[in-house]
């Protein structure tokens, strides 16, 4: 690598002598499984399974020790799930105890 890469000003990017590189990996990486169900209709889920990633890494120049946390989410699975329709539906939002009674007689 070049030395004027290291000093992140763009104008002596890729300029000066070479400089020898060692790069090693120095880390923590913590997953998790999460799982997600919503609403998708009269007698429908959806379904999402996520893996949550956080990886927390050093890098190492010749001049400063950068730590820095990285974290993403990656979408595993998606899944509707289907299940029986009823013969009728009511939608009762709004709608209080009493007047919900009249409704259905």
């Amino acid at each position: 690598m070049l030395f004027g890469s290291f000093t992140g000003f763009k104008l002596l990017a890729g300029r000066g002598p070479m400089v020898k590189l060692r790069i090693s990996t120095i880390g923590n990486v913590e997953t998790d499984l999460r799982s997600e169900f919503s609403s998708q209709g009269i007698n429908q889920t959806l379904h999402r399974v996520y893996l949550f990633v956080k990886c927390e890494i050093n890098i190492l120049t010749p001049f400063e020790s950068i730590t820095t946390n990285i974290t993403n989410q990656v979408l595993l699975a998606e899944n509707v799930i289907v299940g029986h329709i009823p013969n009728s539906y009511y939608n009762l939002n709004g709608l209080d105890k009493n007047d919900a009674l009249e409704v259905i007689e």
